[in-house]
């Protein structure tokens, strides 16, 4: 063993033995208990970033524990291949999206096994693949065949830039503008009508929201925002009569028919379909159709805003509140969507924020219908109280008047109980070509077609155009677009749209069971075996998209009898943000460390007017920002060990891992003191035999023992379910500090030596789920024939973690002054005397009497002096 730390040496050999030894493959084996770890897979983009180092070296660091302990661990990776970037860059560089796919992901395949990941690579999958994207077809027909695939008219979020239809989840807002924009790439979204296809993501609304009460093992802000975007509503169902047009009712939906007395208008949403056959003249049209067209300029997140003024317009009839019979306006108005509920509401201003606002605006009555509290000073009240103006419910609570209303409904006919829901179903149309095709072909003399499951896959054409204008080229490639109709054999027409890459990834981790099979997405009695995921790790950005759809799709194959399990992912951990702080200059903006003059000690300055600069924000790491730290040249000068283990130690992983070049240092330190340690005693440690019991270990060595499996423990317990790396990698620091002071303390150790050896065994084994390339190295050094990936995990042993002696601090009036060893079983009485007898302590006490003596247990003495108030 060389005496220097080569991590690229090591790191490469380690990473050809565990590939000619295929020491991660793993098959189904009912011997040993399983567990399925997974990290949420990357875009094909490229290159690494410092985040994929961070998921991907917690999630590794749990697969080798695990191993360690006994289970079969599956850890599979694959790509998220399909999407807008792929396709951009064959319009910008002139590239094929496969070809460019490709080569991005044989890149970062490269980069991701130069970190030395524990991946089954024999079960790789990517999602442009034929061989998989087969299967998203044969599950959209299964869907359609079953009603949970279908296609309509709807108002839609389209990207003007990506030229591409968005799904409420995949449009974000900015908190400074409040201005919806496309998550991929920051263009304001419009409002557009087009047909397309959905999943009927609704019809397992009320299951998605039960079973999230069985995700013990889940971020209670991730249930919590799954349960908002699911959005259960109880209320009621009922008709306004228009008056004087008895063919004609508007069917509204309210969380609240107890405030029906309070309502003094309705709205209905500008698109609803009854619009058009209330406007009366064709002015009324006019302003209608006017109307109309500036609402569809705006997202629905803009409509819904609540810090945006209410727009409305009030049409020429009125309809009839059936409580009491008063005849109230009908406007049309933008905060009104008809994707919720009925598309038409009661306004009830007393009662309701959006509506007080609006009536306020409009010059419209507000009656209240709850008593106030007698402090209230607000303007709509949404508190519960006693009913008031409200004929038969008045006297009532809240909660009794909403029964009574719904029962008065139902009893005469008017309307019925209704639970509704946020959740909107999921539109899976994108006008883009790097997708799934779907499946469908359309027929003038037989209309809507599903592809015969024998002519899967549809595979995309490979010789399209990409010009970046007029959306999909599937629409201009006359091979693709004209094909024979499987039912009529007359000239037919595929289906253009491709599907949203969320469908890629809603299920992939199904398809990791048996990545090769062709005669089904995946092997049921695999399934059996390997679900549910028992820990997935990724971001919380995908809270309410990935992993909502996820759970739909596992619920929609179990439905199809291929897997009995309802849920995914038993476990979610999400972890944080890499972060890297910023400075900032007056004159020049925002600045990075690397961009600075001078050194931290004298001071940063701006490296273009030389002002000083003061510390501003820590900032997410990303390209646009340019701010990120290229994995690759941290390898290549520190080596892939000292990346995982900052990444690992800065932070624990829920948390944002701020970027620190000190903090890299550090890391690299540590690996190097590690490794000239044994290196300087390699002879010693490597000819020591034997194994100390406790019995047998001298007094002044015991203690060192009692370290080692305090060590042990600590680990264990912080990697066991909390995933607390940082302290257990600081518990292993403190363990060869331990080493090295017994070394330090003289020429004598040597006679202990097998303790010493049994020390550094335990650091290199507890390390190499961290730094398994060190690990390994050290372990060969210290005369090892067998690799740590056929180690098992070490176990304490409670009875050394037992003390013989006790260091109790002792205070007085609370300010430490003295510290005393006892026997560890020593009593009270025992501890206060020898407290009371520190000469150093009874200095302090200078022949003042003592009001008390307050003692933590193993911890702390404290002695009260009297005249003193604790």
């Amino acid at each position: 063993m060389e005496e220097r730390y080569h991590p690229k040496k090591i790191e490469e050999k380690w990473q050809r033995i565990w590939e000619e030894k295929n020491s991660f493959r793993v098959t189904e084996d009912p011997r040993l208990p399983k567990y399925y770890l997974l990290e949420m897979f990357p875009y094909p983009s490229g290159r690494i970033h410092m985040g994929h180092v961070r998921n991907y070296s917690i999630g590794d660091v749990v697969a080798r524990y695990k191993k360690m302990r006994g289970f079969n661990v599956l850890h599979p990776m694959g790509w998220d291949a399909f999407g807008l970037p792929a396709e951009n860059a064959a319009i910008e560089r002139g590239v094929h999206p496969a070809k460019w796919t490709t080569e991005n992901i044989a890149y970062m395949r490269d980069q991701l096994k130069q970190m030395g990941f524990s991946y089954d690579w024999d079960r790789e999958v990517a999602t442009c693949e034929p061989g998989y994207y087969r299967w998203n077809q044969w599950i959209f027909l299964k869907m359609y065949e079953r009603g949970l695939a279908y296609k309509k008219m709807s108002s839609v979020n389209w990207c003007p830039s990506c030229e591409t239809v968005l799904a409420n989840e995949q449009v974000i807002t900015r908190e400074v503008t409040n201005i919806p924009l496309c998550w991929r790439c920051d263009t304001s979204v419009a409002t557009k009508e087009l047909e397309q296809w959905f999943f009927r993501i609704t019809a397992y609304a009320e299951e998605l929201l039960r079973d999230l009460d069985q995700l013990a093992g889940w971020p209670e802000k991730v249930l919590l925002m799954q349960r908002n975007w699911i959005g259960r509503s109880e209320g009621a169902e009922f008709d306004l009569p228009v008056e004087g047009r008895p063919d004609l009712k508007i069917r509204v939906f309210t969380t609240r028919p107890d405030t029906a007395f309070g309502m003094t208008y309705a709205v209905l949403a500008p698109d609803h379909p009854l619009v058009d056959r209330l406007v009366a003249g064709a002015g009324e049209r006019a302003e209608v159709e006017r109307f109309r067209s500036e609402v569809l300029k705006q997202s629905e997140q803009e409509r819904t805003a609540e810090d945006r003024p209410k727009r409305g317009l009030r049409l020429s009839v009125q309809v009839v509140n059936p409580f009491n019979r008063a005849a109230i306006p009908l406007f049309i108005a933008d905060y009104v969507l008809t994707t919720y509920g009925t598309g038409a509401i009661m306004a009830v201003p007393g009662e309701d924020q959006r509506d007080w606002d609006f009536a306020k605006a409009h010059g419209l009555d507000i009656i209240e219908t709850v008593k106030r509290p007698p402090d209230w000073t607000g303007e709509a009240y949404t508190g519960d109280g006693i009913k008031i103006n409200s004929g038969f419910l008045d006297g009532l609570t809240v909660a009794e008047a909403k029964r009574r209303a719904i029962d008065w409904l139902v009893e005469r006919g008017l309307g019925e109980a209704k639970v509704n829901y946020r959740l909107r179903d999921w539109g899976i149309s994108r006008q883009r070509y790097w997708g799934t095709p779907i499946p469908i072909i359309y027929c003038d003399s037989c209309g809507i077609v599903p592809v015969p499951e024998k002519d899967l896959p549809v595979t995309l054409p490979p010789d399209v155009p990409f010009t970046g204008k007029g959306g999909s080229p599937l629409r201009e490639d006359e091979l693709f677009l004209k094909v024979i109709c499987p039912k009529c054999m007359g000239v037919a027409r595929r289906e253009t749209d491709t599907m949203d890459t969320f469908v890629d990834s809603s299920w992939y981790f199904l398809r990791y069971l048996s990545p090769k099979l062709d005669s089904a997405p995946f092997d049921p009695d695999k399934a059996g075996y390997w679900m549910a995921v028992d820990q997935y790790i990724g971001g919380v950005e995908h809270a309410v998209m990935h992993l909502l759809y996820a759970r739909f799709f596992t619920k929609v194959v179990r439905d199809l009898g291929l897997t009995k399990v309802g849920e995914p992912f038993t476990n979610l951990l999400t972890q944080g943000m890499v972060c890297k702080e910023t400075y900032r200059c007056e004159e020049h903006d925002w600045l990075f460390p690397e961009d600075l003059a001078g050194s931290e000690k004298e001071g940063w300055r701006c490296p273009r007017c030389d002002a000083p600069v003061r510390q501003g924000r820590v900032e997410k790491m990303s390209k646009s920002k340019k701010n990120i730290v290229d994995p690759e040249q941290l390898i290549t000068y520190y080596g892939a060990d000292t990346a995982r283990l900052f990444a690992l130690f800065a932070a624990p992983p829920e948390k944002d891992l701020e970027w620190s070049d000190q903090g890299v240092e550090g890391a690299y330190r540590f690996l190097t003191r590690l490794w000239r340690f044994v290196h300087q005693h390699r002879d010693v440690l490597v000819r020591a035999r034997g194994d100390i019991e406790q019995g047998e270990v001298p007094p002044q060595f015991k203690e060192l023992r009692r370290i080692i499996h305090r060590t042990i423990k600590r680990v264990t317990d912080d990697i066991e379910g909390r995933f607390h790396f940082n302290t257990a990698i600081a518990a292993i620091m403190e363990l060869l500090n331990a080493l090295g002071q017994v070394v330090r303390d003289g020429s004598e150790w040597k006679g202990e030596a097998p303790l010493v050896k049994g020390g550094l065994e335990t650091i290199v084994t507890l390390l190499y789920p961290f730094v398994p390339h060190a690990a390994s190295e050290l372990w060969e050094s210290l005369g090892h024939q067998t690799g740590l990936e056929e180690v098992r995990w070490p176990f304490y042993s409670p009875e050394a973690l037992e003390e013989e002696q006790l260091l109790i601090v002792v205070q007085v009036d609370g300010r430490v002054r003295g510290k005393i060893t006892v026997p560890a079983d020593a009593g009270k009485d025992h501890i206060e005397a020898e407290a009371l007898a520190d000469p150093r302590v009874k200095s302090f006490l200078a022949g003042r009497a003592i009001q008390r003596v307050i003692q933590v247990p193993r911890k702390l003495v404290n002695i009260v002096l009297e005249g003193r108030t604790e």
